[in-house]
């Protein structure tokens, strides 16, 4: 029972979405003038436009992709995505900018209520592969087409991957009972990612391994792996 109760909590929250609302007012603050009077049946269609955009991005590649691709895809007119965006370079921002949103809401606190490290790394390895099965052009978008973004809007999805990567290290640091050295736990940590992020070189949902076993393959791995890597310290794993 207390298994299922666990495997709930990892399917409620590895699917974590905003709200249309909560896109809005970020979108807002942010200063993009020509959104501050769109209703919630606007922002919806703000929303099939990256839906649309993310698919042709995965399919076509994001430089071979062109607005009127985009505008055919989401059914329309060109003249209609600029009023919701200015540029392709727009909808990519606001693809990756709220996909990696979905990947921060709720997981600090939600690791707050879960009691020792290993356990820890295991939730964020089964909620990051639970988010990419189910947003998979939009986790390619980011893992591919994220170097096409102008400087200032690539920054700002780097720094909220540096905050979702130190919440892994946090993590980490508490797995090694903070005695492993910082360069060491980002180079773990991004270990940890580099073998989730791999999977969408081969990985197919309808095959043989479901996303639960595969899930737990990577944490095995990871795990028996970082506790071959002690470093002189106290078996972990």
């Amino acid at each position: 029972m207390e298994k299922l109760s666990r495997l709930a909590g990892l399917n409620q929250l590895a699917g974590l979405e905003l709200d249309t609302h909560q896109i809005l007012t970020r979108w807002i603050s942010m200063g993009k003038g020509r959104m501050k009077n769109l209703n919630e049946k606007e922002l919806d269609k703000m929303c099939a436009i990256g839906r649309a955009a993310a698919r042709l991005f995965d399919e076509k590649g994001y430089l071979e992709t062109s607005l009127r691709d985009i505008s055919n895809s989401a059914k329309l007119s060109k003249g209609g995505i600029y009023h919701y965006f200015s540029s392709k370079h727009d909808i990519l921002y606001f693809i990756l900018d709220n996909y990696m949103e979905m990947l921060l809401a709720g997981l600090e606190e939600a690791l707050k209520g879960i009691a020792d490290s290993p356990s820890k790394i295991r939730y964020i390895v089964f909620r990051h592969l639970r988010l990419y099965n189910k947003k998979v052009p939009e986790a390619k978008a980011l893992l591919i087409e994220s170097h096409n973004l102008p400087k200032k809007y690539f920054r700002a999805i780097a720094e909220k991957q540096k905050q979702y990567a130190q919440i892994t290290i946090n993590v980490l640091s508490d797995l090694f009972g903070g005695r492993m050295p910082t360069d060491k736990l980002k180079a773990i940590s991004y270990t940890l990612f580099g073998m989730c992020n791999s999977i969408m070189y081969w990985y197919d949902p309808k095959g043989p391994v479901s996303l639960e076993e595969l899930s737990q393959i990577v944490y095995d791995i990871f795990m028996k792996g970082v506790a071959s890597y002690r470093d002189g310290q106290e078996k972990i794993y």
